[in-house]
């Protein structure tokens, strides 16, 4: 954990402007460097460049698979002979039986921090198809436990309680107990992170888990989601109007605004018990 928070935060100096007084301090403030994600097989005997991502560094092997299988260019771990990794660069090499049709990547991928979807080539670009069909799974979350979750994610979140400067993504069970969290300085990254996770020990799909989110729910969010089989999202923020429109095509419960004391339901309120 310590190797992670070290290559995850820098220190500077700062003036600090406080009740007419400037003082000079060190601060701690997030890391963002560029990943590039790069495939390469027999049927791909040059590397493919397929995005650049700006991230926080840690997790890369995670962030890569998890952002290349929610794409849908990875369906399975299977699918994934060996990474190489250097110093902001992941090169997944394909097993020899995979074989991607490049023409149907069609988005040259510059992912800013702040906007995952932005370069996409055109908006149904953006509909993945997913991996996983729905299984209208009947999960059963209690109300009190929903709005506990935004407390636990803070208290875990070891990189942003230093820095402020970090969004969050959480696996929870039904009981509200965080199984896995991750940290990035992109929402988005953050969530490749965790779907990469899971997607490496061949425990997908997440149908029987709660999605936990710091921020806003955004489309791209969503369709990760969908892509990982998760059927519950709560986050602190709010919800964009396709992001609704997405849940209620998948049927994903989707909750926003999410505080101690209350939070709205814009989708899949039958899976919330009071």
């Amino acid at each position: 954990m310590i190797e992670s928070l070290n290559k995850a935060i820098n220190k500077v100096l700062i003036f600090k402007h406080s009740d007419n007084l400037i003082v000079e301090i060190e601060d701690q403030i997030s890391i963002e460097e560029p990943l590039e994600i790069s495939i390469q097989s027999i049927h791909i005997p040059k590397k493919k460049n397929i995005s650049i991502t700006m991230r926080t560094p840690g997790d890369d092997l995670e962030l890569a698979t998890g952002f290349l299988f929610t794409e849908g260019i990875l369906g399975s771990p299977d699918s994934v002979k060996e990474m190489k990794v250097s110093e902001n660069k992941v090169t997944v090499h394909l097993n020899d039986n995979v074989d991607i049709d490049l023409d149907k990547i069609t988005r040259h991928f510059y992912t800013s921090s702040s906007c995952g979807v932005c370069g996409k080539a055109s908006i149904e670009a953006i509909n993945t198809i997913a991996e996983y069909e729905p299984t209208h799974h009947q999960l059963n979350v209690d109300a009190d436990i929903i709005k506990s979750l935004p407390s636990s994610l803070r208290k875990q979140q070891d990189i942003f309680q230093q820095t402020g400067g970090l969004h969050a993504a959480a696996l929870c069970d039904t009981n509200g107990n965080i199984l896995t969290i991750k940290e990035d300085v992109g929402r988005h990254n953050a969530l490749d992170k965790l779907i990469g996770h899971y997607f490496l020990i061949d425990q997908l799909p997440l149908e029987k888990s709660i999605l936990l989110l710091s921020g806003r729910i955004s489309f791209e969010l969503v369709q990760k989601a969908i892509m990982a089989g998760v059927q519950f999202i709560v986050a602190v923020g709010a919800p964009s109007s396709l992001a609704v429109t997405l849940a209620e095509e998948y049927d994903v419960t989707l909750v926003g605004f999410t505080k101690s004391d209350r939070f709205n339901v814009y989708n899949g309120n039958y899976r919330i018990k009071i």
